[in-house]
């Protein structure tokens, strides 16, 4: 058993002395493909050239800064006392929250600065998010981090996934081993399935901005019950985790949002139309 069950390397490879891991080539490799297939329908729908590109250059290292600031957060009781530790990001600790909130609200300043429609932007968006946090749970995999609790390797061929998932969550924890919960894998499947749905709600033309909030409650209702099984959450209070609480909001918000547009604003522009 033990040796069918070594850890896959989160080194991908080196060159000289300089080590490249998976975790950033999957993180890398996600920004690449949600950029090419966002940008591909922007030119569908007749945005500006390059749009995506100049909205990335900003949007990626202003949401790993946003994620790192939203950790540190709430985990200051630690940060406090060791400040030294905040910007040492490659140490790990980053939330996706913290990155959507600092990317989204990248995306309102450059929509009004560029004179498009946020809400335009986002839509054609959502797709590629949801894309990218597909398969950055997989860099989670590949370092052993953000498991479930303990299980039993029965259940885990249970599940119908291939030995090499289930090894890979064989997985040392003070000082023992044991099997865990493949949280990476439930909402990876979670997002995959919301990635299709965003993709033929695409063809439904829904009114403009129900897209992204379509993905906003799809993503949320799925990460409050992944989270549940998590053991390394952050907390809001010793029962309450704060990515639940987060994503709890944010359906209530985006359910109203929806709501509100459609019946109070009375919103009548639909995803292609090709108007601001």
């Amino acid at each position: 058993m033990l040796l069918t069950a070594q850890p896959i390397d989160p080194v991908a490879f080196s060159v000289g002395p300089l080590s490249v891991a998976w975790y950033g080539l999957i993180i890398g490799t996600g920004i690449v493909l949600g950029y090419l297939l966002a940008n591909r329908e922007a030119d569908r729908l007749g945005m500006p050239k390059d749009m995506f590109a100049d909205l990335l250059i900003w949007a990626v290292p202003i949401a790993i800064i946003s994620a790192r600031i939203y950790y540190v957060i709430f985990q200051w009781d630690y940060f406090s006392q060791n400040p030294g530790e905040i910007v040492a990001i490659w140490n790990g600790g980053i939330a996706i929250h913290g990155a959507l909130i600092g990317s989204v609200a990248t995306g309102f300043v450059f929509a009004k600065r560029k004179g498009l429609s946020f809400w335009k932007i986002v839509d054609i968006a959502a797709p590629s998010i949801i894309l990218g946090q597909m398969l950055g749970r997989w860099g989670n995999f590949i370092n052993q981090e953000a498991h479930g609790g303990e299980v039993s390797r029965s259940f885990l061929e249970g599940l119908m996934i291939p030995d090499w998932i289930i090894n890979q969550m064989y997985i040392e924890v003070n000082g023992s081993f044991a099997y865990y919960h493949p949280t990476f894998l439930y909402e990876s499947v979670w997002n995959f399935v919301g990635l299709i749905l965003l993709l033929l709600l695409r063809k439904v033309n829904p009114l403009r901005g129900e897209i992204f909030l379509s993905y906003v409650i799809w993503y949320s209702v799925g990460r409050t019950f992944v989270e549940g099984l998590r053991t390394d959450s952050l907390m809001l209070t010793e029962t309450i985790r704060v990515a639940q609480a987060i994503s709890i909001l944010l359906v209530i918000v985006a359910v109203g949002l929806i709501l509100y547009r459609r019946f109070g604003q009375g919103i009548k522009t639909r995803y292609a139309d090709k108007r601001n």
